[in-house]
């Protein structure tokens, strides 16, 4: 039924309802740490701020991801939704050829990767 909804319904709407509805439970357990739904929100806000006046990302702008497995991967993503910016996921492991074909064909006009990347 929610994908027949318009607007339909996305992953942003359901974490946002989430937030709303239950900000101090366990989202991530990564490692030792605990992040919450209000921790994730708090740090997705950060990052979309950052990338917002850092980068000038517009809705519409495709942003290549190229993280590890992390909760930073998180964040980024839900920055990039709260933007309005579509997401090319790039695997980590990947790396010449296929990492170049990855790329332009993701037609992304920014990279974002760790700095072990």
């Amino acid at each position: 039924r929610r994908l027949n909804r318009r607007p339909p319904v996305t992953l942003l709407d359901v974490f946002r309802e989430h937030v709303r509805r239950r900000p101090r439970w366990p989202l991530i357990l990564f490692q030792e740490e605990v992040y919450t739904y209000e921790d994730v929100d708090r740090r997705s806000n950060q990052a979309a701020r950052l990338l917002a006046r850092r980068l000038g990302l517009e809705p519409g702008r495709t942003v290549a991801v190229f993280l590890p497995n992390h909760p930073t991967y998180v964040w980024t993503w839900l920055a990039l939704a709260k933007l309005g910016c579509p997401m090319a996921c790039l695997n980590c492991n990947v790396r010449g050829r296929a990492l170049q074909h990855a790329l332009a064909a993701a037609g992304a006009t920014v990279v974002l990767s760790s700095p072990g990347e």
